[in-house]
């Protein structure tokens, strides 16, 4: 194979990599966070890549509780320094950036850090809504995003406790 063509291949890979990256396909051409219906959940946010974010009671104040090991079942959203997070259709509450305390820049929605949940296994679901779990000697309540904002937080589709996931 030549070298032009390697590297004309490697370029346009890039290129589709930077626009998938960028939340492409989501409701909101670059949107960081967008709404979408999610069955069981209702009109929740949802990521770039269209996985339900949640929020926990126990993150307030701008304190993150979610550290450690409980980040390997809620994986904080986080785009890298400098980025100002953006909304797509739906999102009716400010978008803003709280330093975590491992220095990732994690994306709030009305001050409330937003995660997703690694058991829901993709988009469109929202296993972690209503789920109770404990990390770190901290018990933790989640709930899928509302679009409407921090008035009040989806319905518990009755995720239940995972013990620690």
């Amino acid at each position: 194979m030549r070298w032009d063509r390697v590297l004309t291949l490697g370029a346009a890979v890039a290129a589709c990599v930077a626009l998938v990256g960028c939340g492409g396909g989501t409701g909101g051409a670059g949107a960081t966070v967008s709404a979408r219906d999610v069955p069981g959940a209702g009109t929740v946010l949802v990521d770039a890549a269209g996985r339900t974010l949640y929020f926990t009671d126990q993150d307030s104040g701008g304190r993150i509780r979610c550290v450690a090991e409980c980040v390997s079942a809620w994986v904080p959203l986080t785009v890298p320094t400098g980025t100002i997070p953006t909304g797509g259709a739906g999102v009716t509450g400010a978008l803003a950036v709280l330093t975590r305390p491992d220095g990732g820049n994690q994306v709030t929605y009305d001050g409330r850090p937003l995660y997703t949940f690694g058991a829901d296994g993709g988009a469109g679901r929202s296993a972690g809504n209503g789920v109770r779990d404990s990390f770190g000697g901290v018990d933790f309540l989640w709930h899928a995003a509302p679009a409407a904002g921090s008035g009040s937080p989806a319905p518990d589709a009755g995720g239940g406790d995972v013990g620690g996931y």
